[in-house]
């Protein structure tokens, strides 16, 4: 019997339903709370943290009742931290997700060093680089700028930044408070995930559940798909190892499609809200084809010359426009640009949202406001 084909709406359905934005979560209250605000942050196998607030955002747009102080709280706790993983981009993740993630994806760190840094290290040895950079963000967290400057009186004539990316590449390092808590300022310092974390990295768990984990959240999937989320390559492999226990599909282009067998697929008709999603969300990032959310054509709209990747506007589960929030002593606007029309409703709860965010985001402004700048 032929895999069953699913077309461009069943994936995007299951896409949503995976990423709570089909139906928002609900928070408890008490002691439960945080435990199920990192639930979240798990489920979605980490949330993309380039900048230090749009997992805020992001956990918004998917838990209903969310606080910034929900987020805030886990990353001084040490139950959230924020590391280069994923594509070798910053993401925010458990501390249990750091700890097994991290020497998984060390090929892509190392393929990034490759490619932009390697050259200008030639001949320094790894370890002993490695072993200095450690002692030295270990005995107290520090900026690349000042990593690099106490590595070069060790290695003069070497680039200050080449080294601090050197010891990013060798060293697991987290980013730490105040840096990315909300309604404070910081600038990137960083330790080791080892000595913030008070526990060793262990890559026990494999591949196998790095896929399954993206499945989890992205799925159903292509090898190729699992490949742009994570960055790594010859995934195939895995993918062949896992076959026996997982479901097969087929796209409408043809490609075969992999999928946890109780994952959630719901019907291609079921109604998808207008949601927000965050600046630079894994959910337009996770695939190789993203037609599921977005169009080509809509999709370079989103890369700016300032590597800024905007907030995304669904309506009917695809991306209809971007949106930005910008905030002074007392205003805070919500900027709207829709790709094309919409209809009256869809615009209402358009506004519907961004006022939900403005009271998230900005509860003491005292002129919100919203605004559309509409395609012409």
């Amino acid at each position: 019997m032929p895999p069953q084909v699913l077309g461009r709406l069943a994936l995007n359905r299951a896409l949503l339903a995976r990423q709570h934005l089909l139906r928002r979560a609900a928070l408890p209250a008490g002691d439960r709370r945080p435990g199920q605000v990192l639930a979240m942050v798990e489920q979605l196998a980490g949330l993309q943290a380039q900048a230090p607030f749009p997992p805020y955002f992001g956990l918004w747009s998917r838990l209903d009742g969310f606080r910034p102080g929900d987020l805030a709280e886990l990353i001084l706790d040490r139950r959230a931290v924020r590391l280069a993983l994923m594509r070798g981009t910053i993401h925010l993740v458990s501390a249990r997700d750091c700890l097994t993630m991290r020497p998984l994806l060390q090929p892509v760190l190392d393929r990034g060093f490759q490619a932009g840094f390697a050259k200008q290290l030639g001949g320094i040895d790894q370890a002993q680089l490695a072993a200095a950079g450690r002692a030295l963000v270990e005995e107290t967290p520090r900026t690349f700028s000042d990593l690099g400057a106490l590595l070069a009186r060790q290695w003069p004539g070497r680039p200050p930044t080449a080294l601090a990316h050197g010891v990013r590449t060798l060293v697991p390092l987290v980013q730490v408070p105040p840096r990315a808590v909300w309604g404070k300022a910081g600038q990137a310092r960083h330790t080791s995930a080892e000595a913030w974390l008070s526990a060793r990295l262990d890559a026990g768990a494999g591949l196998d559940w790095l896929v399954r984990r993206y499945l989890a959240a992205f799925g159903p999937a292509t090898v190729a798909d699992v490949q742009a989320w994570s960055g790594l390559t010859r995934l195939s492999e895995v993918i062949e190892r896992l076959r026996p226990a997982l479901r097969t599909f087929r796209g409408e282009n043809g490609r075969e499609l992999f999928d946890l067998p109780d994952a959630p697929r719901p019907q291609p008709d079921t109604p998808a809200p207008v949601r927000l999603v965050a600046e630079f969300d894994n959910l337009v990032l996770s695939h190789q084809d993203r037609s599921r959310v977005i169009s080509d054509e809509h999709r370079k709209r989103l890369f700016t010359r300032n590597g800024i990747f905007p907030g995304t506007v669904l309506v009917a589960g695809f991306a209809a426009g971007i949106w930005r929030l910008s905030q002074s002593a007392d205003t805070a606007t919500v900027l709207v640009e829709l790709f094309g029309p919409v209809a009256d409703t869809d615009r209402e709860n358009i506004i519907r949202e961004a006022k939900r965010m403005l009271t998230f985001a900005a509860p003491a402004a005292q002129s919100p406001d919203i605004r559309f700048a509409d395609p012409t």
